[in-house]
């Protein structure tokens, strides 16, 4: 049985096969030549099936959520993520995000935590983190699509390829960018960023098996906005 918030995916209002990739903020012209690509046509064949047949988050409109709400020449700040959550009602397209009403995971309490002892202020708790994407945040996982309840099921499949693509393209036609990786999958995705260029800030993951072993303290937060400071650029009101 088809879920009915996938049918209108599969009918092509949300299809993003190789022609018809519905991602908005100046991407899809960004990232053209992927979408040609082998990988790529196998990708979406890949996770076109599995809508069918099983539950897979995020919901379909949101898999470029990440991209729609930070246009390519907005992007300030990159954060790594890996998968979307896996769980019902948490995924919302954005790397350590969850929807609205929808308790936050251990990571993201400890990124919360973080921010407040960093900044030396409470801050918004809200769960969404659509407010860090509007201000130039891309929440990019390396990983776009997962199955319900099976943690890194779509790993393998070209999601990678694809968002290491997103990832050199910032790097190469960009500069003066922040890439925030967090844990050592992330630092390898960003392994080649060029540091002469943009400012890498790199720590333990906020997961609580490492949150204590260097993630507290790390304070990304405020070295992000002293670098952007640095540059006359607008701060992340985090």
């Amino acid at each position: 049985m088809i879920r009915s918030d996938c049918f209108s995916f599969l009918c092509g209002y949300h299809v993003y096969m190789a022609k018809e990739v519905k991602i908005g903020g100046g991407w899809k012209e960004k990232l053209k030549d992927q979408f040609g690509e082998p990988y790529f046509k196998e990708l979406t064949d890949f996770v076109r099936e599995e809508y069918t047949k099983a539950t897979i988050f995020p919901d379909p409109k949101n898999i470029f959520r990440a991209f729609d709400l930070a246009p390519v020449d907005e992007v300030k700040v990159v954060i790594l993520g890996q998968d979307p959550y896996h769980g019902a009602g948490q995924a919302n397209g954005l790397c350590f995000a969850v929807n609205p009403g929808v308790r936050p995971p251990p990571s993201l309490q400890n990124i919360f935590k973080e921010i407040e002892d960093d900044l030396g202020h409470e801050v918004s708790h809200d769960t969404d983190l659509s407010r860090w994407a509007r201000q130039g945040v891309l929440l990019l996982n390396a990983t776009l699509t997962v199955r319900a309840g099976s943690a890194g099921s779509h790993q393998g499949k070209g999601w990678e390829q694809f968002t290491d693509a997103v990832i050199k393209k910032l790097n190469d036609e960009r500069g003066g960018l922040v890439f925030i990786l967090w844990g050592n999958y992330a630092k390898a995705k960003g392994a080649h960023i060029d540091r002469t260029k943009h400012c890498v800030i790199e720590s333990p993951h906020p997961s609580p098996f490492s949150a204590h072993n260097g993630f507290f303290g790390s304070k990304p937060f405020s070295k992000t906005n002293e670098y952007l400071k640095g540059r006359r650029e607008k701060e992340i009101e985090w």
